[in-house]
């Protein structure tokens, strides 16, 4: 029950990150990305301060901490790569091709982090149904990177599937340091460095047009502008509780169907647009996860006596 319960979060946790990526671009869109990153990190920043100001006696929101290494403080670098590469992605290739890059980023290294018990993480071997469901998934996303035409974005795909390894590794980092902090606390210091390397980056390397970014957030709808910050938080604490909960390589997957099939609804019901290729991919992608976690099952039953 409790493993359904992760397994679920997780999904819900792909579809929170689909509605975000593209809040944050069209955010970027309306200022520039350095403004999308700073507002949102602040937001974020802001709401996990409270919560454990607020929750300082509470033992599920401020556990008690244990040192940890010092490289786990900088985790929320990652984040400014990570906004950059999506951005140019999903301006340049539109949303959906960029989530299916993103994807198989995330997909093909948390395979790697699985075989390798990078960070950590529990080392698992593959079987041959489980290769054979792992070549149907990766079918499924190399469908999903092709366009509508035939043709192949190749550029921006890699820079999709970096934005893709790098999220991964976040998530495991993140949830790494969360094992010695608690989630409240490794998702604000998440934010934190951040948004310290965000100010860095924009203000030193696009000072003025970072400034006209600011110059035009009046205009900006406030729902655009505090809800990828709102969402961030949902997905940083949640990863933090669930990475470590379920194999690497099915919570990419879950991630990756949830943020295909919400990518797949938000063009259809938003851009007017929809693309059997996606859907097919995404459908592929599912029996592929299906099958890992029934191989899975079967390998963890025990022998009847």
């Amino acid at each position: 029950m409790q493993q359904a319960l992760f397994l679920f979060l997780d999904f819900l946790t792909g579809m929170v990150i689909a509605v975000m990526v593209v809040a944050n671009t069209q955010f970027g869109v309306a200022t520039t990305m350095g403004v999308s990153l700073i507002v949102n990190h602040i937001i974020g920043l802001s709401i996990l301060s409270a919560l454990l100001l607020l929750g300082k006696k509470n033992k599920t929101i401020n556990p008690m901490r244990r040192p940890a290494p010092w490289y786990l403080y900088f985790n929320g670098i990652f984040g400014v790569a990570i906004l950059n590469c999506n951005y140019y992605t999903i301006v340049y290739t539109g949303a959906s091709i960029a989530m299916a890059s993103t994807v198989f980023g995330q997909s093909f290294f948390s395979l790697l982090f699985d075989l390798t018990g990078f960070m950590g993480m529990q080392k698992r071997t593959l079987n041959k149904k489980k290769v054979v469901s792992l070549l149907i998934s990766a079918t499924g996303i190399l469908i999903m990177a092709c366009t509508g035409d035939g043709t192949f974005s190749f550029w921006f795909i890699l820079l999709g599937i970096l934005a893709g390894a790098l999220t991964m590794t976040q998530m495991i980092l993140n949830s790494t340091f969360a094992s010695y902090k608690g989630a409240i606390f490794a998702s604000r210091q998440n934010f934190l460095s951040g948004l310290v390397a965000g100010l860095l980056f924009y203000f030193l390397f696009t000072p003025k047009a970072t400034l006209g970014g600011f110059a035009k957030l009046p205009k900006v709808p406030i729902l655009l502008m505090v809800s990828g910050g709102l969402l961030a938080v949902f997905v940083v604490v949640s990863t933090s509780y669930v990475i470590v909960k379920i194999p690497a390589v099915y919570s990419a997957l879950l991630l990756s169907s949830a943020q295909i099939l919400t990518s797949l609804l938000i063009d259809t019901l938003f851009f007017d647009s929809f693309s059997k290729t996606l859907l097919i991919g995404a459908l592929l992608m599912l029996v592929g996860m299906a099958g890992n976690l029934l191989a899975d099952k079967k390998q963890k039953a025990p022998s009847p006596l």
